[in-house]
Parts: C-alpha cells; structure tokens; sequence
C-alpha cells in the first residue's frame, strides 16, 4: 500500500521576492539551480520517514497502515537513527490485541528494539559517531525507517552481524540479562525451569545459565521446537501441548522440585510453577503470553481468565519458604533507572564479543510483510527472533 503522509507541506513553497518575476528569453535553468541552492528557505526542506501506525486493535491486516512523517529530531541525550531492520518482541502482539496498557493511545508506532547507522546527536551527545553500526532498545517508535533512542541505550554492533540477529541483543537478550543476572543468581547445582525457552528471551537465558552448570528443563509447542532446545543445550526439553510440565518434572524431581523458574507464559502456567518451586526458589515472571489466544482479537473474558490463573498469593508464604517472586517491567526499568539498562545492554555486548552469547535470527521479513511476521509470531510459529527489514 502507498504510504499516507502525516506532513502539512504549504502549498506555496518559493519565497514571495521570487514570484510573478517577468519573463525574460534567456535560459532560466541556471538561475533556477541559483535559486534553489541560495533562496529555497531550509524550513520548507523537511526529509520525511516511513512507519508502520497501529491504528486499531485486532488482527494484523486491520492493524497496520504505511504513513509517511517527518524524521524525529533526537533530544537531550539521545541519538537519532536510519533503521536498517526492527525486531518483533511478543508485547507488541499484546499492543496489537489492545492488552498492553503502557501502549501509547491509538494511533501510535509501536516497536522496541531496532538495528541501523547513527545520523544524529542531541545536545550533550556527540557518540556513536554518525554512521556506526548500532543497536538499541527504544520506547515505541521502533516501527519506523528512522527513530530517536536514549544514548545510554545504544551499543555498536558488528558490519557483518545478521540483523535479525542484532535486534536480538536489545529487548529480547537484555530482559533475560535483567532476569538472570539482576533478579536472581543462578548456581550450578540448581534445577532451573524455562517457559517458552525456544523464544527470543528462552533463546537468550539458555545461553547465559548454560555455562553455570544447571540443569535446564525448557517447555515449547511443537516437536522441531524441541529438538532446538536440545541443540542449544536444554537437558529437558518438554511439550506442553502433550504433556503437563508440572507433572514431568514431578517425575523427574520428586519433591525436589526447581530452583529457579523464568515464565513468560502467566496464567495458569505461573500457579504450577510456584507450586513446584523449592525452599529457597527463585521465580522471575516477565509476561502473560496466554492472554493472547489466537491473536484475533481482545477478549474480556481471557483477560479474567488469565488474571485468575495467575493466583492470589500472601507474602507470608514466600517468607515462610525463604522463596523470591520476582518480576520484569523494561519499561519501567529504561524510564526510572537507565543506568540500569545501560549495564543490561552492555554487558550482553560484552558477553557477545566474548562468543558467549550467539542470537538466533529465526526469520526475516520484508517491510510490506509486516502482517505475516506478526502472523508468525501470534501463532507461536517463531524459533528464535523474528525481525522486518526495510528495503535499501
């Protein structure tokens, strides 16, 4: 589809000293390119992005539409950016389906994380250079061929890094990063739990507590995912399709039960987790994937079901089994403590650099794709990320 412009251009462009000049039989082309390089005012000159605008709730084919807008200026501490390619991250199906409720009002760009050169400092800013490779996490926006991000947010990445693979390390590897580094210590002797671990974020925590000689137990949906999981290094992996997770591990750990549990899933998932969770566990919740069903529409419904699902808990409990409940909001943690995300973005750079950590591009799509990669993701279809490239 073309794109609709979002600019207010006047209608009059050429300065008032420069109109209804008489005609003269000479060759107007020089003064005209005179003309243009001199007397053309700079305010009228206003280069203009692309960007895909949510501007419904529901299925991604209604969602969607292609504008045009003026480029962002980047403010105080930020950095501006041509984007290469932008990442998809499951809480943009929650915007998407109208359950995210730190989502701008509609109509809104969406998107977290984005790979691409720098073009611009704000005041205060003056690296990256312009025109190094980077990556950052933004606040919305990241929908766009051109966004403005918090420079303690960026990192330089690699000329020869994959781009799906480079969105990765934002959103995706620095929630895991938040989850197991910040919220929990992970130990060699603990069993630790993955929900959804053939994810972007499963992806990312499989490769930081392999090292540490756990015990990993991951769940996915389909027999391919499965095998993923072992060749990432994943000693149990588990169909929650077929099987209760709950109950495999039961099986396997007795009363043991895990240490550490990482859920992205919520609902119910998150009650069967906690019950499984040892003296002394550790569970991180990060999202609520099962509000989104389908992914057809929003559902009153599914939201109290899942609401429900979750459990109502008295810290008295998690007191009298020395257990953690913890949670992950990277809104919250970009906006209050951005010192914060600073160390979680380049301390995944730093691991990555040292070939610890090795993001898995799962698929690629063209921009005028946009609704099969929202599709993809929905449907639970992804391994690894998913990201939309914009064509040079």
């Amino acid at each position: 589809m073309a794109p609709r412009s979002e600019s207010n251009r006047p209608t009059n462009t050429w300065p008032a000293h420069h109109r209804n000049r008489p005609s003269t039989t000479i060759d107007p082309a020089p003064q005209l390119a005179q003309l243009l390089v001199t007397d053309f005012p700079s305010c009228m000159v206003q280069r203009t992005m692309k960007a895909f605008q949510l501007t419904r709730h529901g299925t991604p084919e209604k969602a969607f539409e292609l504008i045009e807008a003026p480029d962002p200026t980047p403010s105080e501490g930020e950095v501006r950016i041509e984007v290469e390619a932008f990442g998809l991250n499951f809480a943009d199906v929650m915007a998407r389906l109208g359950y995210y409720q730190d989502c701008p009002p509609l109509p809104t760009i969406i998107g977290y994380d984005v790979v691409g050169r720098v073009t611009g400092h704000g005041e205060g800013v003056n690296s990256p250079a312009v025109g190094t490779r980077v990556v950052t996490m933004t606040r919305f926006g990241g929908y766009a061929s051109q966004v403005t991000a918090n420079a303690r947010a960026v990192a330089e990445v690699p000329e020869d890094l994959d781009a799906c693979a480079a969105t990765a390390l934002a959103t995706q590897y620095c929630t895991a990063y938040y989850a197991a580094e910040i919220c929990t210590t992970v130990h060699p002797e603990d069993h630790v739990l993955i929900q959804a671990a053939a994810g972007g974020v499963g992806t990312a925590l499989i490769q930081l507590l392999k090292p540490r000689g756990c015990t990993l137990y991951g769940t996915a949906s389909a027999e391919d995912k499965l095998e993923y999981l072992r060749s990432q290094g994943v000693h149990h992996p588990i169909n929650y399709a077929e099987q209760d997770f709950a109950q495999y591990i039961r099986e396997q750990r007795s009363d043991a039960g895990i240490d550490v549990a990482f859920d992205a899933v919520g609902g119910k998932s998150v009650k069967k987790t906690l019950n499984l969770l040892a003296p002394g566990g550790r569970a991180v919740l990060y999202g609520a994937s099962t509000i989104a069903g389908k992914g057809k529409g929003k559902s009153l419904m599914r939201q109290i079901n899942t609401a429900a699902g979750f459990g109502f808990y008295n810290p008295i409990r998690f007191m009298m089994q020395s257990q953690t409940l913890a949670t992950v909001n990277m809104l919250r943690v970009a906006d209050h403590q951005p010192h914060v995300l600073e160390r979680c973005i380049h301390g995944v750079m730093s691991l990555y650099k040292d070939g610890k950590l090795n993001p898995v591009a799962g698929k690629t799509f063209p921009a005028e794709e946009l609704t099969e990669a929202h599709n993809h993701l929905t449907h639970r279809q992804s391994i690894g990320k998913v990201a939309v490239k914009w064509q040079p």
